[in-house]
Order: C-alpha cells, then structure tokens, then sequence
C-alpha cells in the first residue's frame, strides 16, 4: 500500500501513533523577508496556478519555489526533492513517492538523511491529504533511524499552494494543527518553514 493509500485512522491505527489536535505547535515567528525572486516568481505563478487549479500547476507555480526559497534562506545547506521514491519499509506499506522533502543534507543527487519536513501538494481539500503527509513523516523517521541520524521531530504539511497546515511527529505522539495558514503572504509560511527546519 503506497502512502496515497493512507487514511489518517489507518496510519494512527498501524503504527499505534496518538494524536493531539488542534494545537498550535508553531511559535510566533519573525515573517521571514522573501528574495525578490520568489517574489517576482509567485506574482506571475500563484493567479496562472488558480486559474489552471490543477495539483501539478500548484506544485510547479507556488510550492517548489517556496521550497526552493526556504533553501535559498538557509545558503544551501538542506536539499529539496521533489516526486521521489521513498521507499523506507515496504514491508509494512511505507513506501511510494512523496510530493516533496527536505533533508538536513545538502546532498542533491540521492535523499540523505536526516530527512526533515514532508510537503504533501493537494489540489484543494486538504483533510484527505493528512493520512497520506502522516505516513510519510513515520517512513521518515524510520528512515533517518536506519541511518542513525535519530533527530526528536519530524514536520509535515499539507498544501494547497495557497492555504497550508501543519503536523508535528516526536515519537508516538501527532500533534494537528487545524489552522489554515494562507499564502500570501508568503513571509508566514517562509518563517513556518525555515524554523521547522532549523529547529526538528
């Protein structure tokens, strides 16, 4: 069973996870200034992305150049993939591609771990996507285990390019935030990320 194949109860009943919801994990945040790339970039992407409203348009048009962004902030130190397997334990169904990952790695040509932050792309609703962005946060911490990278949290988060939501995984334990962050302004999310990033 691919990750996509992930309902929220499945992922929590299969690998025993316990979820808080509704919390705020997410501190108050600097809004992190955007280069004026990426501003140039989404000021041309994010009205053709809504208008096209399809799941790729919104990956290519607002999600990967946020991403890349958030590397750009941190001088390259982290590597972005984007529609990789993720193959982790395919025994127990954590296998599959992910929309996007961050690694902690600068390593560009293969996913090194630690593996950092999930980013699951979803067209609009984004509650079926939080099972799917659930599971591969589990197959990165497995992952980053294998590889003896233990680090205490994992972040994922559900997008659709214009509204984001995220999770927080440190053990067994899930926390959910059900706020719907909007971009733009993207100088939110950008803070959202770069900390996660710095701080799991």
């Amino acid at each position: 069973m691919p990750y996509n194949k992930f309902t929220l109860s499945k992922v929590v009943e299969n690998f025993q996870l316990t979820i808080i919801e509704g919390e705020r994990f997410l501190p108050e945040l600097p809004p992190v200034q955007p280069s004026p790339l990426l501003q140039d970039t989404l000021k041309e992407t994010i009205p053709w992305a809504i208008a096209v409203s399809s799941e790729k348009a919104r990956s290519e048009g607002i999600i990967n150049p946020v991403l890349l962004e958030v590397k750009r902030q941190l001088k390259g130190q982290i590597s972005v993939f984007s529609g990789e397997e993720f193959p982790v334990q395919p025994d127990v169904d954590l296998t599959g591609y992910v929309d996007f990952l961050i690694s902690r790695s600068p390593e560009q040509l293969f996913i090194k771990a630690p593996v950092i932050v999930l980013v699951e792309a979803k067209k609009e609703d984004l509650k079926p996507a939080l099972g799917q962005c659930l599971a591969e946060m589990v197959a990165a911490q497995r992952f980053n285990q294998q590889k003896q990278q233990q680090i205490s949290t994992i972040y994922g988060t559900v997008t659709s390019g214009t509204v984001w939501r995220f999770l927080k995984l440190e053990g067994q334990s899930v926390v959910i935030d059900l706020t719907d962050y909007p971009l733009p302004p993207v100088e939110q999310i950008l803070g959202f990320l770069v900390w996660m990033v710095q701080n799991s």
